[in-house]
């Protein structure tokens, strides 16, 4: 147990959540940033649901990614910092650089305040898009060793995420100082949701359970349970072998949302009656794309399959992730659980 004080950013979100719970837990002070106070209550609200009232435990501040106000404040006093604050849109802006701007300059801003406020170390969300996005195919895994090439086409979330992520390493090796980073690279993360605003992973569960996927089209992704994601980044945050590491948090292969499907209807009875039982032609995906807003987003997706290796958490930190199976289960029930299934405005539509 520790008293430690810590920081997260971003604690309203799906993995700022599940790592303040797991830092509770583990018997640490949590400061964390919301981008207005009027969000304080719902941080505490969604936190009761994962079976914690930390009371003063919990120390909620403002901060803004795109303001340099409150961050001196938010990282006074603490140990580490774990930076999981970052744009996750449903759907991609126009504009790449409504979230570039907020994912990169935010990045700068956090590792700046830590290193003049004395922070050991800060561990920062990354994602696999900064890892195998832009790569002809390939039937090896990703590694932590591979990066983006972000001279291919990819999305402006790809880019943000590849973009922040080296703008950090290249700020700690430069100017950092006597802080530390390790950088946790999540793939899509499912697990149990606190709460009603979802993350993109989890929109496309609950439109499997809602009946808004008729069809599946064609497309493959890595799985890992956000409980599993928070327990990387605490053992990230501790372990010394973990400094200037990068870390891939992923489980078992990759699956098809046909395979999800199935999942679903094999584990949830009655509530997975609507989930699609067949997958949509890639031709069909391709000719709809310019007249249909989601088929274009998973177009340049389809058929695409990307593998990625969790060896190195593995060896290096003793993580051990729940299977496929499990997270996806998990999402599942949380949402029924907590009443967002069956509207059929589901999200991310």
């Amino acid at each position: 147990m520790s008293d430690e004080l810590v920081l997260v950013t971003g604690g309203s979100g799906f993995i700022g959540a599940h790592c303040i719970l797991r830092l509770l837990e583990a018997g640490y002070r949590v400061r964390t940033t919301v981008r207005s106070l009027d969000r304080e209550a719902d941080v505490r609200a969604i936190l009761k649901v994962g079976g914690a009232e930390p009371g003063e435990a919990l120390e909620v501040v403002a901060a803004d990614l795109l303001a340099d106000a409150g961050w001196p404040e938010a990282v006074a006093g603490c140990r580490y910092v774990l930076h999981i604050a970052s744009p996750f849109p449903q759907t991609q802006p126009k504009n790449e650089f409504e979230l570039i701007v907020p994912a990169r300059q935010g990045a700068l801003r956090v590792l700046r305040a830590a290193r003049d406020a004395g922070v050991a170390r800060a561990v920062m969300t990354s994602s696999f898009a900064a890892i195998g996005y832009g790569h002809k195919p390939t039937e090896r895994p990703f590694t932590e060793e591979d990066w983006t090439n972000l001279s291919a086409r990819v999305s402006p979330y790809v880019k943000s995420k590849t973009l922040a992520e080296s703008a950090a390493w290249d700020f700690v090796a430069r100017e950092g100082g006597a802080l530390e980073l390790v950088v946790v690279n999540p793939v899509g993360v499912l697990g149990p949701v606190l709460g009603p605003d979802l993350s993109s992973s989890v929109a496309l569960v609950k439109q499997a359970l809602d009946g808004a996927l008729k069809r599946a089209p064609r497309i493959f992704f890595n799985i890992v349970d956000v409980r599993d994601v928070a327990d990387l980044h605490l053992r990230a945050m501790t372990d010394p072998a973990a400094k200037g590491q990068r870390f891939l948090a992923v489980a078992d292969g990759p699956l098809s949302l046909k395979d999800v499907a199935d999942v679903l209807r094999a584990r949830m009875g009655a509530a997975a009656a609507r989930v699609p039982t067949s997958e949509l032609p890639d031709w069909l995906v391709k000719l709809l794309a310019p007249i249909n807003a989601a088929a274009r987003q998973v177009a340049p997706d389809v058929g695409k399959v990307r593998r990625a290796s969790n060896e190195k958490a593995r060896h290096v930190l003793g993580w051990k992730p729940r299977s496929n199976e499990e997270a996806i289960v998990a999402t599942a029930e949380s949402l029924a659980r907590l009443g967002l299934v069956g509207d059929s405005r589901s999200a991310g539509e």
